[in-house]
């Protein structure tokens, strides 16, 4: 019993060990230009340029962009579209998950009907929302939304099926109604849930709106990318791709931020 005590202080002492913020950067910094440095010196010596291009390129490209007009053009659109359709998606998915599992019968006729949509290849819905609703940005939206929904769905609906059942039967005791139950046991059982979806989703979002940008658009970074790619000009796909990655690196720390701020009692 000691030992399974002290091996248990152990391990709470492990997962609960606090990094100062200097160090955790300095260490993101040092795998970054480590990264980088890496590339940038085997391409070209290692490897052909023209295959994976350069660090250095990138950022001139970038810089190119930024002075022709060229990046917020193309990063605004694939912005909005992402944060757009992210916001219903989360919004939809989550109401629909809570929802579901306030049914009661009901979670049983549907559910069986939200996996069968979930196991569709969304990807291949882009197509068909650039023929209903042309190349503008409400078909780019809409495949963010078909991306998103279903992670928000599941997760709000996972996080409700873990509530403690104690609680609810407690404020059934008291005849608590419904929007009580929801502001004072729901949401805050779930709350966790509702943050990783979101986190998780940043990142589907972004391919969704690439993706219905790659089919049929005529500004954004998938459509960046898709010209780059006609052109033969590997260093603008990469371009692309980079803008990409910081975009969802921002969006993340914001979530982050947010997290921390809904999450202090924890």
């Amino acid at each position: 019993m000691a030992e399974a005590s002290k091996r248990r202080a152990r391990s709470t002492s492990f997962r609960g060990r606090e990094y100062s913020k200097a160090s955790v950067w300095l260490g993101r910094l040092a795998v970054f230009v480590l990264l980088t440095g890496l590339w940038e010196l085997l391409s070209g010596r290692a490897f052909n340029s023209f295959w994976l291009s350069k660090p250095s390129l990138i950022a001139d490209r970038i810089v190119q962009m930024l002075g022709d007009g060229d990046l917020w053009y193309h990063m605004s659109a694939t912005l909005q579209e992402a944060v757009v359709g992210l916001a219903i998606g989360m919004v939809g998915g989550t109401l629909l998950g809570i929802g579901l599992a306030f049914s009661g019968i009901f979670e049983r006729w549907i559910y069986p009907f939200m996996m069968a949509l979930y196991s569709l290849p969304r990807v291949s819905l882009a197509p068909l929302f650039i023929v209903w609703f042309g190349i503008g940005q409400s078909s780019k939206i809409l495949m963010v939304v078909a991306m998103v929904i279903f992670v928000a769905f599941y997760n709000a609906f996972e996080g409700m099926r873990n509530i403690d059942k104690d609680l609810m039967d407690m404020m059934s005791t008291y005849k608590a109604k419904w929007t009580h139950k929801l502001r004072w046991v729901v949401l805050p059982s779930i709350t966790v849930w509702i943050l990783t979806s979101v986190r998780l989703n940043i990142g589907m979002a972004l391919i969704g709106s690439v993706i219905a940008e790659l089919v049929g658009s005529n500004r954004g970074l998938g459509y960046y990318i898709t010209y780059s790619s006609n052109m033969l000009d590997t260093t603008g796909i990469f371009t692309g791709l980079v803008l990409i990655m910081l975009i969802a690196v921002a969006l993340e720390q914001l979530v982050l931020l947010l997290e921390r701020l809904l999450l202090r009692y924890r």
